[in-house]
């Protein structure tokens, strides 16, 4: 599946089914933007997972506070809407990829 974009209109409606992956980053944080085309590599690698972006904004707060983002980057993991797992921080390629396999397995 194509690297999606969310926001709190949208959020709930994203995670539903099977594996996602939501990353939570900001235009202004640097490791963002690092991390923005690892994850994009990864989500057009791996397609029996979902890969969202979600842009923490003026007008895209509930979900963040929700969730208790305090953070970015900031990966969540959900299996069929339920969150399972947080990583925080700028991952490599590998590292991302090595922990889908074990999402996958659990």
């Amino acid at each position: 599946m194509a690297l999606q974009h969310a926001n709190d209109a949208n959020f709930a409606g994203m995670i539903g089914n099977g594996i996602t992956l939501v990353d939570f980053w900001a235009v202004w944080c640097g490791p963002c933007r690092m991390f923005g085309p690892i994850f994009e590599s990864v989500s057009e690698k791996l397609t029996d997972v979902n890969f969202i972006k979600f842009e923490i904004d003026d007008t895209n707060r509930q979900t963040p506070a929700k969730y208790g983002i305090r953070s970015i980057p900031c990966v969540l993991a959900f299996k069929d809407g339920e969150l399972v797992e947080a990583r925080t921080g700028l991952m490599d390629e590998e590292t991302l990829g090595n922990w889908i396999n074990e999402l996958k397995a659990s």
